[in-house]
């Protein structure tokens, strides 16, 4: 064997743990420390104990809450989509279309679907610069955001939403 290179062997060193058990063993170290020993491990005593791991649960629980808002916040923006209270100009309608709308004093979704049930189509196609093309555009703007238009057909699973809300 080589001098020198070897750690020093101590036959009795010491060994100790945190519940206040200690024996002898050989080691390299004089004195070794443990947190668990046969004598307070849960396997060796037939103890069982619940430990939570580093916060497991709570940090489930602020998930989840997370998870909640996030999903009552996409509601919302949801629900202010199809509102009667969007404005016409955040609609993707050409600039022209917009001017004609606020110009005959349709400002915003609810205004259009009162002039459509109260007078049908004519009464946005009578205003002046706004033709059969606008009107499609609109309308197909209209239905693509969620809102269901005077004279439209509506599904059985629509007419359960429309009923609730109500």
């Amino acid at each position: 064997m080589r001098e020198g290179i070897h750690p020093e062997y101590y036959p009795e060193a010491q060994v100790v743990c945190a519940c206040g058990n200690s024996w002898t063993v050989g080691a390299t170290v004089p004195v070794v420390r443990t947190d668990i020993c046969s004598k307070c491990h849960p396997f060796f005593t037939g103890e069982q104990r619940i430990v939570d791991a580093g916060g497991q649960v709570e940090r489930f629980m602020k998930k989840l809450e997370r998870r909640e808002r996030v999903i009552a916040a996409a509601e919302q923006r949801e629900a202010i989509k199809t509102s009667p209270g969007l404005s016409i100009m955040e609609l993707d309608l050409p600039a022209r279309v917009k001017n004609v709308l606020v110009g005959g004093g349709i400002e915003t979704v609810g205004h259009v679907l009162e002039k459509l049930a109260e007078d049908g189509d004519q009464a946005l196609v009578d205003l002046k610069g706004f033709g059969l093309k606008s009107l499609a555009t609109l309308k197909k703007r209209l239905r693509a955001r969620g809102f269901v238009l005077p004279g439209d057909e509506v599904s059985g699973e629509t007419e359960e939403v429309a009923e609730t809300a109500e």
